[in-house]
């Protein structure tokens, strides 16, 4: 979820794909290696207009909207990352991707991992941004917000971003409060992913705010699943984890915005670029 102001133009070539029962949106833009962007609840593949011409300059960007979000509506199923991420597997398939790398931002970053989860032999690799893998590392006030979430706050919301960005671009605007019902719904549940996390067969890049809604030790708790922070590594990178996976903490940042930062895309794009050892 975000409060940031982004443009409201559509560039690059806007399309929909009927896949997995859902009428996906999504848009391409740059040419090269294939990357799927998926951006946070409330939100749409606008909110990474700041960053695009940057991950666009050498990659092939296909920027999705998601179940409920921007110009994909609703279908009826729970908003949840995991039926979300048969989505994006289908996209893949549906386009012919090879192999595309993911780059998800908090409830597209969970997406993204269940992505690679549940299909790594579609995925290349993984940046997973602002993606809390414990309800309890939430800090408690964030919990209250979250618990806050509903159709009842529709109102509140009209001088809002993401209420505005929903009425000019929903296929039905009127949806709104039943998006908020299902996002509340969403996070009401507890989870617990570090089995899934110790699973992960792609490497991945873990990345949060320095300010973000749980503390940089939940960062690092994640990394440390993925076999990380471990021990020195080394003078050629030895030590370093085995699957590849690194750490990012993006300063100046909170969890609003951190997904657009100019810093988080060159993490990534150095992450991603790097030699595949």
């Amino acid at each position: 979820m975000t409060t940031t102001e982004w443009t409201t133009e559509t560039a690059g070539s806007g399309q929909y794909a009927d896949v997995n029962g859902i009428n996906l949106y999504y848009e391409t833009h740059g040419e090269g290696r294939p990357l799927v962007l998926l951006h946070g609840g409330l939100a749409s593949g606008e909110m990474f207009r700041p960053i695009l011409p940057t991950l666009a300059a050498n990659h092939q960007v296909i920027v999705v909207d998601l179940q409920g979000h921007g110009r994909t509506a609703d279908i009826g199923r729970p908003i949840d990352v995991r039926f979300m991420a048969g989505d994006i597997a289908a996209l893949i398939l549906h386009l012919g991707l090879d192999k595309p790398d993911l780059f998800g931002y908090s409830l597209g970053g969970g997406v993204a991992f269940f992505t690679a989860v549940q299909h790594p032999e579609l995925v290349s690799r993984l940046v997973m941004v602002s993606v809390n893998t414990r309800r309890e590392a939430i800090y408690p006030e964030m919990l209250g917000q979250q618990e806050q979430v509903n159709a009842a706050a529709a109102e509140h919301m009209k001088d809002t971003p993401m209420y505005q960005l929903y009425q000019r671009v929903a296929p039905r605007p009127e949806d709104f409060g039943r998006l908020l019902d299902k996002i509340g719904a969403s996070m009401a549940k507890d989870f617990d992913y570090a089995e899934t996390v110790r699973g992960l067969k792609v490497p991945t890049l873990v990345a949060f705010a320095d300010a973000d809604m749980t503390p940089p030790s939940h960062a690092v708790e994640i990394f440390e699943l993925l076999g990380g922070g471990q021990r020195d590594g080394g003078w050629m990178g030895e030590g370093r984890p085995a699957g590849g996976h690194a750490l990012a903490i993006i300063p100046g940042t909170t969890h609003y915005n951190v997904g657009m930062s100019p810093l988080m895309a060159a993490a990534a794009l150095s992450f991603l670029d790097a030699p595949q050892g």
